[in-house]
């Protein structure tokens, strides 16, 4: 990836494990992948080894502010990959959450449809995706993009696509 700010979706999200091979992947490319994960794993001492990994802290009980500080963070960096669970849990999610919407647009940060498909034993950042100003349609050809691919997630039961 050439550009200085970009967010890659992660899909499926089904395990801790996500992380790391997200972590690994990244690595390879001498750049660092942003990952929120929720604030309660950052105590001592996983929590510096976490930061250094390029893990924020959210707090999803305020999904709005969350939103807001991962776009003033992005803002304020030079460079920036954010890699977002689009499910928003390891659990098999009904309805994807739109925050990377929102943060891409508000960033102007090009989207990628990655994925982990534990399955095949293949890890991607994906394809680009050109985003509009319309969120539920953009999340319907998300869906669409997703749904044939048949991945696999490392917890098999822990995926779907609305």
């Amino acid at each position: 990836m050439k550009e200085s700010k970009a967010i890659v979706l992660g899909v499926p999200h089904t395990s801790a494990w996500d992380f790391l091979i997200c972590y690994l992947f990244y690595t390879q490319f001498g750049k660092v992948a942003h990952i929120m994960i929720k604030k309660e794993f950052f105590f001592w001492p996983l929590g510096p080894i976490l930061r250094a990994c390029g893990a924020v802290p959210v707090d999803r009980s305020h999904p709005a502010a969350m939103v807001r500080s991962l776009i003033h963070e992005m803002e304020g960096a030079e460079e920036f990959h954010l890699a977002i669970a689009p499910e928003g849990t390891r659990k098999a999610a009904r309805r994807w959450k739109t925050g990377f919407h929102l943060i891409a647009r508000e960033t102007g940060s090009t989207l990628y449809l990655g994925y982990y498909d534990w399955g095949r034993k293949q890890i991607s950042v994906g394809e680009p995706f050109a985003l509009t100003d319309d969120v539920k349609a953009d999340l319907q050809r998300v869906y669409d993009h997703y749904r044939p691919l048949g991945f696999q997630g490392k917890n098999k039961d822990g995926y779907l696509v609305p």
